[in-house]
């Protein structure tokens, strides 16, 4: 479809593959249009590099990202690739029904059979007269600030939280509002899983009614569960024994706890006879640390619009420079500087490698988030190389 060596070579160190994780940015100044097709030509370039796996975020209301739909958006990447496995990091569950999940990636895997990975993720799952908690949004969502650590980060602190001003915000009121936990799901978010499940393996009952969500085709896809947090969403991965992908990216200081509970939790299933973890890791590789580092101004600052519930599309250099920070907006942001890798291919690739280390995880999605999409491109390409030429074990 696009001209790419049939059996690309697979960026792994010592066994440990990389994919990517999509933000879908949207930079100051760009087009939802342009958008989606850098992402588009992004993925290209990750199946030509031989990645693993593609996953996009969704985002809603949001000027910040072109993710507003992580089937639409998989749909059109699994289209314009051939090798990558392509899904949803995550889709987020509460405010559809399992059926409406069935049926629309039941027709995406028709056409493109075993190649899909539907990460499914709480956010909006939560009970009408409930308040949400912006700490346990288990998408996986974030950005990275500017405020680099090394490559061999260390464990971060705790942010801030619960965020009062996000959930203060006009858009937190929006979310609330327009998209509510969907009336016909389940009691519980467990439930809403096992439906999707039994959806797709054709056991699922309403009485004594059999349901063919796709008549005539039984898909073929991985269900993941994305968490941030040792809450529900890892526990309703280790019980029902399904894989689990964690956020490192956007709250490392809680993925220890996230990957501990969800292995805690794990019981062997059909799908997995031991437990199975991806983790997420922010990095921008240059040609030199001082390209790396340039190439990633202007986190701080989306990072920071995100957190306070006044997302913006991804800063300028310029912009980012001009803007004038308080103690307290530094440290909003402060925990995800400290765990991003920004470097060299060499060094962020140590990084990663300490990351895999540090939570057995037996595979890494890489975000990569710049101002010029050139320098993402070449972020991915320079990690690529360098992960292949490491030693496998």
């Amino acid at each position: 479809m696009d001209g790419s060596d049939p059996h690309p070579p697979q960026p792994r160190a010592g066994d440990v593959p990389l994919g990517v994780l999509d933000l879908v940015p949207v930079t100051a100044g760009a087009s939802i249009a342009a958008t989606l097709r850098n992402s588009v030509d992004l993925a290209r370039l990750a199946d030509r590099l031989g990645y693993r796996r593609y996953w996009v975020t969704e985002h809603h209301l949001s000027p910040s990202t072109a993710g507003l739909s992580a089937t639409l958006l998989t749909a059109l990447i699994a289209e314009a690739t051939t090798h990558l496995r392509v899904g949803s990091g995550s889709l987020q569950l509460g405010h559809r029904t399992a059926l409406s999940v069935a049926e629309e990636w039941g027709l995406l895997d028709a056409l493109h059979p075993s190649r899909l990975d539907l990460g499914l993720g709480r956010a909006g799952w939560h009970p009408p007269a409930a308040t949400p908690d912006t700490r346990s949004n288990d998408t996986a969502d974030g950005q990275p600030p500017d405020r680099q650590a090394p490559a061999d980060a260390t464990e971060p602190t705790e942010p801030p939280a619960p965020y009062p001003r996000l959930r203060s915000s006009d858009l937190f009121a929006l979310h609330r509002l327009l998209l509510p936990r969907n009336p016909l799901n389940g009691a519980d978010y467990l439930d809403q899983v096992l439906d999707v499940l039994t959806l797709f393996d054709g056991t699922y009952r309403a009485g004594r009614l059999a349901v063919d969500a796709v008549p005539g085709h039984r898909p073929d896809i991985q269900i993941w569960i994305l968490g941030r947090t040792a809450g529900e969403s890892a526990e309703v991965a280790g019980q029902l024994g399904l894989p689990y992908a964690t956020n490192y990216h956007a709250s490392p200081s809680t993925t220890a706890d996230s990957v501990a509970a969800y292995r805690k939790a794990f019981r062997p299933s059909a799908t997995l006879a031991q437990p199975y973890v991806i983790v997420t890791a922010d990095v921008v590789v240059g040609r030199d640390d001082e390209s790396a580092r340039l190439a990633a101004v202007g986190h701080d600052l989306w990072s920071l619009a995100n957190r306070i519930g006044q997302p913006a599309p991804f800063p300028s250099p310029e912009d980012a420079a001009a803007h004038q920070w308080s103690p307290q907006d530094r440290e909003l942001v402060a925990d995800l500087g400290r765990s991003r890798l920004v470097g060299t291919a060499p060094d962020v690739a140590a990084g990663l490698r300490a990351i895999q280390e540090r939570y057995l995880a037996d595979e890494l999605l890489v975000v990569t988030t710049t101002f010029d999409e050139a320098d993402r491109r070449r972020s991915y390409e320079l990690l690529a190389a360098q992960w292949r030429a490491q030693p496998t074990g």
